[in-house]
């Protein structure tokens, strides 16, 4: 008896499948979510805020413990990987580590949240992850909707992060930043990418399928070229790449393009030996984990030791 229509595989990736009917199916099920909290051991407030109803786009805030309350605070706009279509922003392991970093660097830490294939294909993991931003960046006078930001953060120090699909995100919003700009008075420093997916590899289709309306292999968001590149709206940047990754070679492409692009900024590349994708997040108090996030917080905080 031949097989239904319905059951039928048309197409296979990485993270999913497509039947022949149009049906997706993840191979990974929804992340488990949290609630925000006051963390009692690193001092971290966090709290979840929506940016818009439709499309639904919210963040967790995380606020550090002030040790100076008359102090403002660098703010870091971080970025969730999970191949742009899990993971997320509100998941134990991705509040843990925002809370670390925000204790740490002594930073505020917008988590964005935003929406994943397929209920809703790329490109609405960028704009959507802009329109965090863009909500960020309104509270440069001190009247948007959050007080946190109105009375803590310091619109002149914001960095963006973000690790794999969340690392692509951030190049494309850095990308905005220096093409169409933020309100005055809004300084993008700085800009991480760890372990970033960009195009040259196995996934590429995948990326292109996620994409209806891609421009083929050489799209700007996934494989960005030098004119895009020079344009980048941050003064420098940090690239972590791992030697087991399979995604190190496209990452080191777009760092030597980087370099050759006249881009005015400074870069630097890390390499973390004998290490795979995202380790950093299977155990964050791991040896190896805690020397990446040193590094990271390390890069964030150069900007404002006259602050400490």
């Amino acid at each position: 008896m031949a097989s239904s229509p319905d059951n039928e595989i048309a197409l296979k990736f990485r993270f999913f499948q497509v039947y022949k009917d149009a049906r997706v199916e993840l191979f990974r099920p929804p992340c488990k979510q949290i609630p925000p909290s006051d963390d009692q051991v690193t001092g971290v407030q966090s709290k979840d805020v929506i940016i818009s109803s439709e499309p639904r786009v919210s963040a967790r805030i995380f606020l550090p413990k002030l040790k100076n309350p008359g102090r403002k605070l660098p703010l870091l706009l971080y970025i969730h990987g999970g191949g742009f279509s899990m993971q997320s922003a509100f998941s134990p392991v991705y509040h843990k580590f925002c809370n670390h970093v925000a204790s740490e660097a002594d930073f505020i830490v917008v988590s964005v949240e935003y929406g994943l294939f397929p209920a809703r294909p790329i490109p609405a993991c960028y704009d959507d992850s802009w329109a965090v931003l863009r909500w960020v960046a309104s509270h440069v006078d001190g009247n948007g909707h959050d007080p946190w930001l109105n009375d803590r953060a310091d619109f002149g120090k914001v960095f963006i992060g973000g690790d794999s699909a969340g690392g692509n995100i951030s190049h494309t919003l850095a990308f905005r930043v220096g093409s169409i700009g933020l309100p005055r008075g809004v300084r993008v420093v700085g800009v991480v990418m760890v372990h970033p997916f960009f195009g040259g590899t196995k996934d590429d289709e995948m990326w292109l399928y996620m994409c209806p309306t891609n421009s083929g292999l050489n799209d700007p968001r996934m494989n960005p070229g030098t004119e895009d590149l020079a344009r980048l709206g941050c003064e420098r940047m940090l690239i972590f790449v791992a030697e087991e990754d399979y995604l190190t070679v496209a990452s080191k492409n777009y760092y030597e393009k980087l370099t050759k692009s006249g881009w005015k900024g400074t870069v630097e590349l890390v390499e973390n030996e004998k290490e795979d994708h995202c380790f950093h997040l299977f155990d964050l108090d791991a040896e190896k984990a805690l020397e990446m996030r040193h590094k990271f917080v390390s890069f964030l905080k150069q900007d404002h030791f006259n602050l400490l």
